[in-house]
């Protein structure tokens, strides 16, 4: 029989190590462009046609703890707005659905032309979040018979459920047909999503800084940059950067994404390496199929660093391009990877 005190501490420690996996970092996608809403908001209407997103990620899938995430989203762009008109929902289930945290945002990103062959789009983002803690998933020191173990109610007080909160984002990107890079700051009003404190350093949505930069290379000898034919050949090296601070008292946590895409259309095939300052976090390999409006890709993390036997992670996306407005051929498009 585990003691008393064990077991308290054991509960400690889940509870300590979810609050500290919720606080260092936002959910996390390696698919980055199947994603691109969540990526960087400027993204909303940069493929100029009406586009429908769904994403899906298990991480640790070995591990009693795993996490799940998931996200859908539409874009457009639109003539009357100057801009694109986004929609995204986050949904995460941290530790077996002890941590739920479901989030929707409206975006708006005005694009402007810097010149004939540069554009650029500015983008808000206002979000809704609502954090809830499911107690049934926690066990208290209260609930043990010395003799059959837990068969007891607990007496905690098992109020404070959720949290919703207010939060806003922003972000630039700018873009020629084939060089593309930009920036995003989330949760800059660092809006308090704590349960049971108010305390601004444990309460506190930490803001994320995003950087991206990119090209994309067509291999083709023919000159059509709108159709794309079986066998068209294409390369697009990218970097990401990714910083979020757990403010003043905290640790930071960074990461360096380097990646590449290599395409024949309708195939595409990518590898990644993620790391941070002092470790190599995984290996990431994407394999994807596009064909006329319909995309679909997988990817695998490998882990790499001390959480090697955790099963990695699996990451499925889909996306859809409907019908386009008569007038989208003479409005500049994001020339950027699917996946």
């Amino acid at each position: 029989m585990i003691s008393r005190a064990k077991t308290i501490g054991l509960i400690g420690l889940l509870v300590f190590y979810v609050g500290l996996r919720t606080q260092a970092q936002d959910v996390h996608f390696s698919q980055y462009y199947a994603n691109p809403l969540y990526l960087n908001p400027s993204f909303a209407g940069s493929i100029i046609c009406p586009r429908i997103v769904a994403n899906f990620r298990e991480q640790w899938p070995n591990q009693s703890g795993k996490y799940t995430s998931y996200s859908a989203s539409y874009d457009q762009h639109f003539d009357a707005l100057s801009g694109g008109i986004g929609v995204l929902f986050l949904g995460d289930r941290a530790a077996n659905g002890t941590v739920n945290t479901n989030a929707i945002s409206v975006i708006y990103a005005y694009k402007v032309d810097l010149s004939k062959k540069v554009a650029m789009r500015m983008a808000l983002q206002a979000t809704f979040q609502q954090k809830t803690l499911d107690w049934n998933k926690l066990l208290f020191g209260d609930m043990i018979d010395p003799k059959y173990g837990y068969v007891y109610e607990t007496r905690e007080d098992l109020k404070y459920l959720s949290k919703g909160i207010a939060d806003f984002s922003a972000g630039l990107v700018i873009y020629s047909d084939k060089i593309y890079g930009g920036f995003a700051v989330n949760h800059f009003t660092q809006p308090k999503e704590g349960f049971l404190t108010d305390d601004d350093v444990f309460s506190r949505l930490p803001m994320k800084i995003t950087a991206h930069v990119g090209a994309m290379f067509n291999l083709n000898k023919h000159k059509s940059k709108t159709t794309k034919r079986i066998g068209d050949m294409s390369i697009s090296p990218n970097l990401i950067f990714q910083y979020q601070s757990k403010l003043s008292k905290g640790a930071a946590y960074y990461t360096m994404n380097y990646g590449a895409y290599f395409n024949v259309y309708p195939l595409t095939v990518g590898v990644w390496l993620r790391n941070g300052l002092t470790n190599v976090d995984a290996l990431i390999f994407l394999f994807g199929l596009e064909y006329d409006f319909f995309k679909v890709g997988y990817s695998y993390d490998m882990t790499l660093s001390s959480l090697n036997g955790s099963g990695g992670s699996h990451e499925v996306s889909a996306q859809f391009k409907l019908p386009c407005p008569v007038k989208e051929r003479r409005i500049r498009a994001l020339n950027c990877p699917s996946f």
